[in-house]
């Protein structure tokens, strides 16, 4: 298979992250990474063998070599990047959410609408299996029509304080079971309805509770918690759970499928989406990564999610966020 030549544009945590599952893809090389940072800008080169380094991704996207890139910079500075990809002829994976705003959100769809090259946002959960196995299920009409869906995805004080000052529980988390939740009923909200609690003094507030109305009729509920005790054991406590006309299925993800206990405490490393094996990462975020460097290799067009789809997501996120600060119901 054809060896692409893809890059990385925005080098922190995640963005190394991802240069971690695409140095365990066969078929890919990182070309080149982008980053205003100088000093992180060198410390990642050599760490994967890097020889093209960029600081302006105007500069990257200009060279003719590159095929690809993932965009992993704040959400909120998604759009003007993804456009000018997409603009260059360079296939764009962009890390959800889409974007900040759904005029945004707009532009990155219509870029995508417009290119010959491929454009995909990273909704990492469809590339959980368990996920994944539920969507199969309800596909095949297991349990009938969805009439109810409830997730939970809570994360330690320490991980939730680390990102409070740039995006919220609703929009950083919600994101990913709004998706799931519109993706296995195959209808979107109609309505939003939010509640939040701040407890620390960070811009965002620490959790959020949402209720949406789908337009099938179904009842959805979901929570996403920043602020468990530092002390738990986990960094993700994380289920949903469907009920349908005819059946059930419930998902419980990450704790406590693997615990250990040792001098220092107890803990439980997550074993779904990025775990390393034999000296490699594996899991979600790999295969995620794998299918849409395969996709451009083979040209064939993503199809596990839809730009449409992402916006959509995003949109019920805001209007929940909205809610939560008008104290009303939103319609969407």
């Amino acid at each position: 298979m054809k060896r692409i030549k893809h890059s990385v544009l925005g080098l922190g945590w995640f963005g190394e992250k991802h240069c971690d599952a695409l140095a365990a893809i066969p078929n890919v090389e990182i070309h080149a990474i982008c980053t205003r940072n100088s000093e992180r800008l060198a410390k990642v080169a050599k760490k994967f063998g890097v020889k093209k380094t960029f600081t302006n991704y105007h500069d990257m996207f200009a060279d003719p070599e590159l095929e690809s890139v993932s965009i992993t910079t704040m959400w909120d500075q998604h759009a003007a990047p993804a456009v000018a990809a997409l603009e260059a002829g360079k296939h764009v994976f962009l890390e959800k959410p889409m974007a900040s705003t759904v005029a945004d959100c707009d532009r990155d769809r219509n870029a995508a609408n417009a290119a010959k090259s491929f454009f995909m946002t990273g909704h990492i959960c469809r590339f959980n299996p368990r996920y994944a196995a539920a969507k199969q299920e309800i596909a095949a009409g297991r349990i009938g029509k969805i009439i109810s869906m409830y997730a939970r995805r809570n994360l330690p004080a320490w991980v939730g304080a680390s990102v409070l000052d740039k995006i919220g529980p609703i929009i950083g988390d919600g994101v990913h079971d709004t998706d799931l939740m519109f993706w296995f009923s195959e209808s979107r909200a109609v309505s939003a309805y939010a509640q939040t609690v701040q407890v620390r003094q960070h811009a965002n507030p620490d959790l959020g509770q949402v209720m949406y109305r789908l337009e099938n009729g179904a009842s959805c509920i979901l929570e996403s918690v920043w602020c468990l005790p530092d002390t738990t054991p986990f960094q993700i406590d994380e289920r949903l759970e469907v009920v349908g006309t005819e059946g059930s299925i419930s998902i419980h993800d990450t704790h406590p499928n693997l615990m250990i206990v040792d001098s220092k405490g107890s803990r439980c490393p997550d074993t779904t989406y990025w775990p390393t094996i034999h000296g490699q990462l594996r899991g979600a975020l790999r295969d995620e990564l794998s299918y849409f460097i395969n996709c451009v290799a083979t040209d064939q067009k993503p199809t596990v999610i839809t730009p449409e789809e992402s916006r959509e997501a995003v949109r019920a996120c805001l209007a929940a966020e909205e809610s939560a600060r008008t104290g009303q119901l939103v319609r969407i």
